[in-house]
């Protein structure tokens, strides 16, 4: 790498500013491949922007807005869910990609190399759910989407352990929590290549969540708390939402997360 690198930070942005999906798709790659390979130099000169750019569709909507999947299996049902968890991996990559732009100048090369990697997945993830949609005859931007996911980005901006606690170790391992049984829905039905896209999911959100929780340990002990105790402060103070059970108590051990971090908050 030479001084006339590009800038990882102006890469990361330029990601975060793509409007069209599969653009980002392919400049997360890109950002994520350029990093691994050394051809982007570890720079910050730009600011994340407060929100990523979004395509014209979907249509953004708060939660009580949305409309009903449908009942049973359905095809608009069908689609419904496969159009839900895209949009939900589409908001993933942003939310990897503002991670390591926006606190991996302070956090450092590890930091910003497990988030690249988060980021990468998350959009390979969507490739595969944009590709299943249009197996079923439909596409991402065909249906109204949730438009609160990017709500805890801008509400802990300021602060990577608000971060780590709310995004990584409350929302993506909530995702541990639902997706096995939303699998075993899918697999029900007969779809197994579904099902095969979910469990690749599910297999590589426990290794993110995992991410968030060792560089939350990390944050944790340089601040001189114990992180159990520090996550429950963090979750009060920046989790608008609920803790709540049933939980993949399995998945998230596997990820770091013991009882110790989610059981009083549950009660």
């Amino acid at each position: 790498m030479t001084e006339a690198s590009p800038s990882l930070g102006a890469a990361i942005r330029a990601a975060l500013l793509t409007a069209d999906p599969r653009a980002k798709v392919m400049a997360t790659r890109d950002v994520a491949r350029g990093w691994r390979l050394g051809r982007l130099a570890f720079t910050f000169a730009v600011p994340m922007p407060d929100e990523p750019a979004r395509p014209e569709h979907p249509e953004l909507l708060p939660p009580n807005r949305m409309p009903k999947r449908g009942k049973g299996g359905s095809e608009r049902a069908r689609i419904a869910l496969w159009h839900a968890l895209a949009h939900i991996e589409f908001v993933a990559i942003d939310l990897a990609l503002d991670m390591a732009g926006r606190f991996g100048e302070a956090m450092g090369e590890e930091f910003v190399s497990d988030f690249l990697a988060v980021a990468a997945d998350e959009a390979m993830h969507f490739a595969l759910l944009e590709r299943k949609l249009h197996s079923l005859g439909s596409h991402y931007g065909a249906l109204p989407a949730h438009g609160g996911l990017w709500q805890a980005a801008a509400e802990t901006a300021y602060d990577v352990a608000a971060r780590l606690a709310v995004v990584p170790m409350v929302l993506e391992a909530r995702g541990l929590d639902v997706t096995p049984a939303t699998l075993e829905r899918i697999r029900a039905t007969g779809d197994e290549n579904g099902a095969r896209i979910l469990e690749r999911i599910l297999d590589d959100e426990i290794r993110h969540v995992g991410i968030g929780a060792k560089h939350f340990r990390f944050v944790s002990s340089a601040r001189k708390q114990a992180p159990a105790d520090h996550w429950k402060m963090l979750v009060r103070s920046h989790f608008r939402g609920a803790v709540k059970p049933p939980f993949n108590d399995s998945a998230r051990l596997a990820a770091g997360l013991s009882r110790d971090y989610y059981a009083e908050l549950a009660r």
